[in-house]
């Protein structure tokens, strides 16, 4: 068995497709194709269930894919120990982190290739459930989620900060003069919120809930954080973000951020890694960063800076990044 045809089976159960896993392994569809049928020979079980076009795994096929990962990350993690021992960490971080942390990977990411020049980092959006699946067929070192959620298992969790929520809306809206908000207050505004499906989304339903709105209706719903802030520059649209969104996003111009009433604090968010040993060198190293960070602090720092009654100072960070 050669590490090259665990390769190809990884590549065409990724693309589900002969001719595009050839194609990204640089190699022609003949060779790959025979390179998986001498597998199936070596190992003596069907792999691929055939027809005139791929039709997926059998379930031998499926339990060997799972190998092929964990013997590839095996194999990533050897390069990644060996390049650390000789001239500084080098490869590449495979990251996940849900859509709503995304804007604080920075915080991480930044910092982590300033030290380690050789490395880089491939960042993936992704939801709970599919950061739970791919640390689990060692497909992901690390990942920014929610560690409350009752999804992870068999992880290594590690706190970052917990989300304030915060309603963002026009200056001259009817909250926009109270020092605090509560939920059931802001359920009959004109509302731009994530879509239902999102974590994050669920997590606030349950707030308006639990403060007598339990059936929430916005205007517009979106996917996306970016989506959602090009909606509310428009000067009409409110929405409850979480102050982590303001450090990519600030405040859009002609707005103001309202406190929440509850909670005080919201989910945590944190870094994720498989519970295996050794852990991944560069997932390792990551960590090292988010000790030293000061994630928690910055966000901190940012959300009483949007606080200030008097607003920050003409030169200071409030300016429209959406």
């Amino acid at each position: 068995m050669l590490l090259r045809q665990l390769e190809y089976l990884v590549a065409l159960a990724r693309e589900r497709h002969f001719a595009r896993a050839a194609a990204s392994c640089y190699v022609s569809q003949p060779s790959l194709s025979a390179a998986i049928r001498k597998l199936e020979r070596e190992l003596d079980v069907p792999i691929v269930r055939r027809g005139r076009r791929f039709e997926g795994l059998t379930p031998e096929g499926e339990r060997v894919l799972l190998w092929a990962h964990r013997i590839l990350a095996e194999r990533d993690a050897l390069r990644h120990e060996l390049s650390a021992m000789h001239g500084g960490l080098a490869g590449t971080l495979r990251m996940g982190a849900i859509p709503t942390a995304l804007t604080a990977a920075s915080l991480l990411t930044t910092p982590f290739v300033e030290r380690h020049p050789q490395a880089r980092v491939s960042l993936d959006s992704l939801s709970s459930r599919d950061i739970n699946q791919r640390l689990a067929e060692f497909e992901l070192d690390i990942a920014v989620t929610y560690l409350d959620d009752d999804s992870l298992s068999h992880v290594r969790r590690t706190p970052l900060y917990e989300e304030r929520y915060l309603l963002l809306t026009p200056q001259d809206g009817p909250m926009a003069g109270q020092d605090v908000v509560r939920w059931a207050q802001i359920a009959a505004l004109p509302l731009c919120l994530l879509s239902p499906q999102m974590r994050n989304r669920r997590i606030m339903d349950e707030y308006f809930a639990a403060d007598g709105a339990p059936d929430v209706t916005p205007a517009i719903e979106t996917d996306s954080v970016a989506a959602l802030y090009a909606h509310l520059t428009a000067g009409h649209w409110s929405s409850v973000i979480s102050h982590a969104w303001l450090h990519m996003f600030g405040v859009p111009d002609g707005m103001r951020v309202v406190p929440l009433e509850r909670p005080a604090h919201g989910p945590r968010v944190g870094l994720v890694i498989a519970d295996r040993t050794p852990e991944p060198v560069l997932a390792r190293a990551l960590l090292q960063i988010a000790r030293e960070a000061g994630v928690r602090e910055a966000l901190d720092g940012l959300l009483d800076t949007y606080l200030r009654p008097a607003g920050p100072p003409a030169d200071g960070p409030r300016r429209d990044r959406g």
